[in-house]
C-alpha cells in the first residue's frame, strides 16, 4: 500500500508531537526512511501542525536530515505533499 508514496515527497504525522517532511525513499516492516527531510518538534514553535505543514509546502521543505528512519508505530498518517490542502 505504500507503494504509491514511493520516492515521493510525503507529510508523516506521527503520534509524538513530531512532523516529518521528506521523499520516501524505503520502507519495511518497521521502518520508513525519508531523505532530505524535515524532522520538525512542534513543541519548538507556536505554530500548530496544520499551519507548519501548509507553510512547508509552499515554501519548500526546511531540510535539517538528509536521512531519517521513521518507526512506523510513531506513525499516525502518510500523505504525499501535493495531497496538503489549504483551505
Amino acid at each position: 500500500m505504500l507503494d504509491e508514496f514511493l520516492e515521493s515527497k510525503v507529510v508523516v504525522d506521527m503520534v509524538s508531537p513530531f512532523v516529518c517532511m521528506g521523499k520516501l525513499v524505503r520502507y519495511d516492516d518497521h521502518y520508513l526512511e525519508l531523505r532530505n527531510a524535515d524532522l520538525h518538534d512542534l513543541r519548538d514553535t507556536e505554530t500548530t501542525r496544520e499551519l507548519y505543514v501548509a507553510e512547508s509546502v509552499a515554501t519548500g521543505i526546511k531540510r535539517n536530515r538528509k536521512r531519517v528512519l521513521i518507526r512506523r508505530t510513531e506513525v499516525v498518517a502518510i500523505s504525499k505533499i501535493e495531497d496538503v490542502v489549504d483551505e
